[in-house]
C-alpha cells in the first residue's frame, strides 16, 4: 500500500505541480522507499543465488578443467618448448631485481647449494667483457665474498678447494679461429674437458670493423665452423651460447657508437640461425641463453657506460644458468624449471588402482539399475545444537560410497596433475602491499553485501563462528598466495588468526562435552575422520608425510587432549556442576593441570622430542626426519586451546546464571561495562598493531605471540558480540566459506598454490589476474565437493553400531598404519 501511495504522487497532468504531501504521507514515502531498497537488495541476492548455484558452478569448473587440460597438453607436445627452454628464453620482472621465468619457478641458489651441485666440475666462460661480468656474477653465487679484481683482456681462474670446483674465464672477444682452436682442444680425448661451457661474442667484431655487413657475413661463417665443435662438447656436457644484450645508444662513448641495437639483433639472428641449423636428431644440443637479454631490455638504461649491464641484470643471467645446470641434480621444490618429475611410486599407483576400481564398481552398479538414493543430511559434528533427525532421507544405497570414491578419484587426479605432473605451469610468489590489501578489500565488500539476520543472538552462535572461520580463512589464503609472510606486521596478524582457529577448537569441543556429555566412540571417530580423511588421502596421492599438513595434526592433537582431559575421572558436566558449585573448582583444577602439562612440554624440548620421536607416532610428527617443525608449530600457539576452553567455561557459567543479556538488540552487559570493554578492546587492537609493526624479526615476535594473542582474540569477540545489533546480523558469504574452511586450507597446498605452497599454480599463462580468478573458482568448487564427499563417506566408515564401528576402526587403523609407514617424501616444509 505504501508503494502505491508513492507511485500516486508522481505528478499532475499538464505539468501542474501537486500540493506538498502532509507530513505523515512524507514519512510513508520515505519508509516505502527504504523498504523498496531493502526488497531490491534481497531480490538481487536471491536472483544471483537462484541462477548461480554451487552445482552449476561445479559443472562449469569441470568443463574449464577439461578444456585447460586439453590446451596445456596440446601446447606442451605440439607447440614445442619445455620448462628449461622457457627458463633460458622468456620471463618478466615481478618487481625490482625479482625475475620470473615463463611458466616455471626459479630457485634462488645459496652458496652451499651451488658448491654441492658443481662439486668436482669444471665450468668455462668464453668470450668478451660481457661474458666476464657474467662469470663474476656466477662465482659470487658460489662465494658471495668474491670481488671483481679488475683484470681485463686476460684469462681469470676461480677455484673452490673444498668442493674441487673450477670456474675459468677465457678471453676470446671474437668468434674466430682462436676460439675454434680452443674448442677443438677440448674435444680431444686426452684433454680436460669442461662440464659446462658458456660462450658469447659480437660487440668486439662490430667495434673493430665499424659494423660492416662483411663482418656480419664472416661472423656467420666463423660461427658455422665453431658450431660443429660446440655440438661435440654438448654430447658430454652442457653448452650455452649467450645472445647479445641490448645497449643504451645514448650513453655509449664515441668509439662504441657503431654498436647499435639494430646490429646486435642481426648478430643474434645469425647466431640463432647457425646454431639451430646444426641440430642433430631434430634438436640442437647447444642452448641459447636469451633470458638475460630480455631482462636487460628493461634495465639497460641503468648502465653506466651503455654497454655493460647493471649488476642486478647480470645476477639474473647467472641465476638462470645455475638453475639450468643444477635443478635436475638438486631438485629444489621451489625450482620447477629444468626438472623432470619422478614417476609415481608404488603407493601412488595403488591409490590410482583403488580409485579406478571404485569407479568401475560404481559403473557396474549403475548399469544394473539400482534405485537412486538421496544423500542423507550429515550430522554436524562441530555444532552444539540438537539436529532434527533426517526422516525424509533414505539410507545409503550400495553404490553411494563408490559414487563418492569415484568423485574423489577424479579430484585426486586433478591434484596430481596440478602439482606432481608436468602439465600445468607454476610461478613464484612476489609480495607487494597491493597484492595483499586490494583482494582483502574486495572480499570484505562481498562479505558486507551478503549480510543477513541471525537466527539467534547468543554470543558466538553457530552462524557467527562460521562467519569468523570464513573470513579468517579467506585472509589466510590471500596471505599465502601473495607471499605476505615477508612483511612482518601482516605475518603477526595472521599468526593471531591461526591462534583464533585453535581458540575455537578449545571453545567448541569444551562446550560440546560440557553441555552434552557425549564421550562416546562414535562422536570421537566422526571428528577424527572429518579432520583427517582428506589429509590421509593426500599423503598417499601427493607422497607427503602427515606432518606436512601441519594444521590438521595440530587440531587433531588438541582434540585428543581435550577429550582425554574431560573424559577422565571425574567427568564434570554442566548437569553435575549445577547441583553443586564445588564441581566448578574441579573443572578449573583440570584446566590448571592442562596448563602445567603445556608449560612442562614447552620448557623441555628434549623430553618433547623424545616423546614424539617414538615409533610409531614418529611417522605422524616427523618432517624430513626431524621433529623441529612439529615443535615450532605446537609451541607457537600452545596456550590458544586452553584459552578457548577457559573462555567457554566462564561464558557457559555466566550464561547459566543469567548474568549476560543475549536477547535481540540488547547489549551483552550494562551500558557502562559494555562501553568500557569496547574501549579496551579497540585500544588493544591499536596497541597490538603498533607492536607488530615495530618487531624487527619474526623470532622476536614469535617469542611473545603465545602470551598476547589471546588479547586480540578476546578483543574481537567482545567487539563482535557486545552490541546487540552486531550479534543480530552475520555475513552468509563468510559463513559459507567457514563451513568448508578445513578443505580450503588443505586444498590450497596443491591446486591453488603450487610446488607444495612455494609457488602459484598457472592455469592461464600470460594473464595473472585472469589466472587467479579461474584457479580460485576451481579451487573453491573442489573444496566444497570434498566436504560433501567426506560427509558421505563418514556415514559408511563410521557407523553408529558399536560392533560394526570397532571392526571398521580396526581395518582403517591397519590401513592407516601401512600408509604412514610407506609414506616418506617431502623435502620441503609448508609455508608460513
Amino acid at each position: 500500500m505504501e508503494e502505491e501511495a508513492a507511485d500516486g504522487a508522481g505528478g499532475a497532468p499538464g505539468g501542474a505541480q501537486p500540493p506538498p504531501p502532509p507530513p505523515h504521507r512524507t514519512a510513508a514515502c520515505c519508509q516505502g522507499g527504504a523498504k523498496m531498497a531493502v526488497l531490491a537488495y534481497s531480490l538481487g541476492k536471491r536472483e544471483i543465488n537462484h541462477h548461480f548455484t554451487i552445482r552449476n558452478a561445479k559443472l562449469i569448473a569441470l568443463v574449464v578443467v577439461a578444456s585447460l587440460l586439453v590446451f596445456h597438453t596440446a601446447s606442451r607436445y605440439h607447440g614445442g618448448g619445455d620448462s628449461c627452454e622457457w627458463l633460458l628464453s622468456r620471463g618478466r620482472y615481478l618487481g625490482e631485481n625479482v625475475w620470473q621465468p615463463y611458466g616455471c619457478m626459479m630457485h634462488k641458489y645459496k652458496s652451499i647449494e651451488a658448491k654441492t651441485c658443481l662439486a668436482e666440475k669444471r665450468v668455462a666462460f668464453v668470450g668478451d667483457s660481457r661474458i666476464r661480468q657474467l662469470f663474476y656474477s656466477f662465482i659470487k653465487i658460489i662465494d658471495p665474498e668474491q670481488r671483481e679484481d679488475g683484470n681485463k683482456h686476460e684469462d681469470i681462474s676461480f677455484e673452490e678447494k673444498s668442493s674441487s670446483l673450477n670456474v675459468d674465464f677465457l678471453w676470446y672477444p671474437e668468434a674466430n679461429n682462436s676460439m675454434k682452436e680452443r674448442l677443438i682442444s677440448w674435444t680431444h680425448e686426452s684433454s680436460a674437458k669442461p662440464d659446462v661451457v658458456i660462450l658469447g661474442a659480437a660487440t668486439w667484431s662490430i667495434k673493430l670493423h665499424s659494423g660492416s655487413s662483411e663482418t656480419l657475413q664472416q661472423y656467420k661463417v666463423n660461427l658455422t665452423a665453431i658450431a660443429v665443435h660446440l655440438e661435440r662438447l654438448a654430447e658430454r656436457g652442457e653448452v650455452y651460447w649467450v645472445l647479445q644484450d641490448p645497449v643504451n645508444e645514448e650513453v655509449l662513448s664515441e668509439n662504441r657508437k657503431m654498436i647499435t641495437n639494430q646490429k646486435l639483433e642481426l648478430y643474434n639472428e645469425a647466431a640463432a640461425d647457425v646454431l639451430n641449423s646444426s641440430k642433430r636428431n631434430g634438436r640442437s644440443r647447444v642452448k641459447l641463453l636469451a633470458a638475460s637479454r630480455q631482462a636487460a631490455l628493461e634495465t639497460i638504461a641503468q648502465s653506466d657506460d651503455g654497454l655493460h649491464l647493471p649488476e642486478s641484470t647480470r645476477n639474473v643471467g647467472a641465476m638462470v644458468l645455475m638453475n639450468s645446470v643444477c635443478n635436475k641434480l638438486l631438485r629444489p621444490i621451489d625450482g620447477s624449471c629444468c626438472q623432470t618429475l619422478p614417476p609415481p611410486n608404488l603407493l601412488q599407483k595403488m591409490a590410482a588402482c583403488f580409485f579406478l576400481g571404485s569407479a568401475l564398481v560404481f559403473l557396474v552398479l549403475h548399469v544394473l539399475g539400482n534405485n537412486r538414493h538421496r544423500r542423507p543430511v550429515p550430522p554436524d559434528v562441530e555444532s552444539l545444537e540438537e539436529k532434527k533427525p533426517a526422516t525424509a532421507a533414505v539410507p545409503f544405497g550400495p553404490k553411494a560410497p563408490f559414487h563418492a570414491l569415484c568423485r574423489m578419484g577424479v579430484i585426486m587426479g586433478y591434484f596430481y596433475l596440478c602439482d606432481r605432473a608436468d602439465v600445468f605451469m607454476k610461478e613464484q610468489k612476489f609480495y607487494t602491499h597491493s597484492t595483499f590489501f586490494i583482494p582483502l578489500v574486495y572480499i570484505f565488500v562481498l562479505g558486507v553485501f551478503y549480510s543477513e539476520n541471525s537466527k539467534e543472538t547468543k554470543l558466538l552462535n553457530r552462524e557467527q563462528t562460521d562467519e569468523w572461520k570464513g573470513w579468517m580463512q579467506l585472509v589466510i589464503l590471500i596471505y599465502h598466495i601473495s607471499g605476505a609472510s615477508a612483511f612482518i606486521p601482516v605475518y603477526m596478524h595472521v599468526r593471531v588468526l591461526v591462534a583464533a582457529y585453535l581458540f575455537q577448537t578449545g571453545y567448541g569441543h569444551f562446550s560440546f562435552f560440557w553441555l552434552k556429555g557425549d564421550f562416546g566412540l562414535y562422536r570421537v571417530c566422526q571428528v577424527l575422520f572429518r579432520l583427517n580423511f582428506l589429509v590421509l588421502v593426500l599423503c598417499v596421492v601427493m607422497d607427503r608425510p602427515y606432518q606436512f599438513y601441519y594444521f590438521v595434526p595440530l587440531v587433531t592433537f588438541w582434540f585428543v587432549v581435550i577429550y582425554a582431559m574431560l573424559a577422565m575421572w571425574p567427568q564434570i558436566l554442566q548437569k553435575k556442576a549445577n547441583s553443586s558449585g564445588i564441581w566448578h573448582l574441579g573443572v578449573l583444577a583440570k584446566l590448571l593441570g592442562l596448563l602445567m602439562f603445556i608449560c612442562f612440554f614447552a620448557f623441555s624440548q628434549g623430553f618433547f622430542a623424545s616423546i614424539f620421536s617414538m615409533w610409531p607416532i614418529s611417522n605422524l610428527f616427523e618432517l624430513n626426519g626431524s621433529i623441529n617443525e612439529w615443535w615450532f608449530r605446537w609451541k607457537l600457539d600452545r596456550f590458544a586451546v586452553i584459552h578457548g576452553m577457559l573462555f567457554a567455561f566462564i561464558y557457559l557459567v555466566l550464561q547459566k546464571r543469567q548474568v549476560l543479556s543475549e536477547s535481540k538488540g540488547e547489549a551483552l552487559f550494562s551500558g557502562r561495562i559494555s562501553n568500557l570493554l569496547l574501549f579496551l578492546s579497540i585500544f588493544s587492537f591499536i596497541i597490538y598493531s603498533i607492536w607488530a609493526s615495530s618487531c624487527k624479526t619474526k623470532t622476536e615476535c614469535n617469542e611473545m605471540h603465545p602470551y598476547i594473542s589471546v588479547v586480540q582474540i578476546l578483543a574481537f569477540i567482545l567487539i563482535r558480540n557486545i552490541p546487540g545489533y552486531a550479534r543480530s546480523i552475520y555475513s552468509s558469504f563468510f559463513a559459507w566459506f567457514g563451513k568448508i574452511s578445513l578443505e580450503l586450507f588443505i586444498c590450497q597446498y596443491h591446486i591453488w598454490l603450487a610446488a607444495d605452497t612455494k609457488g602459484i599454480l598457472v592455469l592461464i599463462p600470460g594473464n595473472p589476474s585472469l589466472n587467479i580468478m579461474v584457479s580460485t573458482f576451481i579451487f573453491v568448487c573442489v573444496a566444497h565437493e570434498i566436504s560433501l564427499i567426506t560427509n558421505d563417506l563418514a556415514q559408511v566408515v563410521i557407523p553408529k553400531d558399536s560392533v560394526a564401528l570397532l571392526k571398521r576402526l580396526g581395518a582403517v587403523g591397519l590401513l592407516s598404519l601401512v600408509v604412514l609407514l610407506l609414506t616418506r617424501g617431502s623435502q620441503s616444509t609448508p609455508g608460513d
